[in-house]
């Protein structure tokens, strides 16, 4: 696993109960039972060749009445792997593309809103329940999402007057910077929240002493906007490639 692997990986660890199972780690949200974004298994195949008994043990670790992910990325092996998951009754889902960028000064963008970066428990509190929001995900994972800043993440809001707006957090490790969990609510979009929170947050990685910096959305498909992939390329990222993500939904209510 890369050192970017890596620190990808330990910003969602802050947020999940987490197993090492099969060369793999299990993140799991409780809050957020059908959440796939949320509950994945992760690095399969990436330090060392996965086995089908790994890929049953992951599963296994997963439990019953979850829907999850079980992310491939393009360099995991063996070639074999999806064909493992698909033969388990996994489908597949919505790839996630990754973006890197150094940390030269990215372009400027103009907005009225206002940058305000999170240190009380209150602000900690918008910050989630924009999150939260943003992502369509269970009330009960705000009081998670909430730590974000007491668990090693740098976290900031975006305010129309006083009124949030937009949120968005990074996380910082071996020189490398995540960044994550960016929102905007609905009735605010349209004001340049996000393009402001990405460049707010590369300068801040520059300062801290990073060379890279990470980021991924949903990758381009015809039938889905992404607004998030065009602020991304904007503000100076490229295009690393795409990781495919296996699904295994759980209807409400079925274990």
């Amino acid at each position: 696993m890369t050192r970017e692997d890596r620190v990808t990986l330990d910003a969602f660890r802050c947020f999940s109960d987490s197993a090492e199972v099969g060369g793999a780690v299990v993140l799991r949200v409780p809050e957020a039972p059908s959440s796939p974004m949320l509950n994945r298994v992760v690095g399969l195949g990436l330090d060392r060749p996965a086995t089908e008994e790994d890929v049953d043990g992951a599963l296994a670790a997963i439990g019953p009445g979850v829907s999850f992910y079980v992310s491939v990325a393009p360099a995991a092996v063996p070639a074999e792997l999806p064909g493992w998951l698909q033969a388990r009754g996994l489908e597949p889902g919505w790839g996630w593309m990754g973006f890197r960028r150094g940390v030269a000064d990215p372009p400027a963008f103009a907005t009225g809103l206002r940058l305000v970066e999170v240190a009380t428990a209150d602000d900690a509190a918008t910050f989630a329940g924009i999150v939260r929001e943003g992502y369509g995900l269970p009330a009960a994972v705000e009081a998670r999402v909430a730590l974000a800043p007491a668990v090693g993440w740098l976290c900031w809001l975006a305010l129309d007057g006083d009124l949030a707006a937009g949120a968005a957090g990074m996380y910082v490790a071996e020189g490398v910077a995540y960044l994550g969990f960016s929102a905007t609510l609905a009735q605010q979009r349209g004001k340049g929240a996000q393009n402001a929170l990405l460049a707010t947050r590369i300068r801040r990685a520059a300062e801290l002493g990073c060379d890279v910096v990470l980021t991924e959305t949903g990758e381009r498909m015809p039938d889905r906007v992404s607004n998030s992939y065009r602020n991304i390329l904007r503000a100076g990222f490229e295009e690393v490639g795409v990781t495919a993500n296996w699904l295994r939904n759980v209807p409400a209510g079925e274990g």
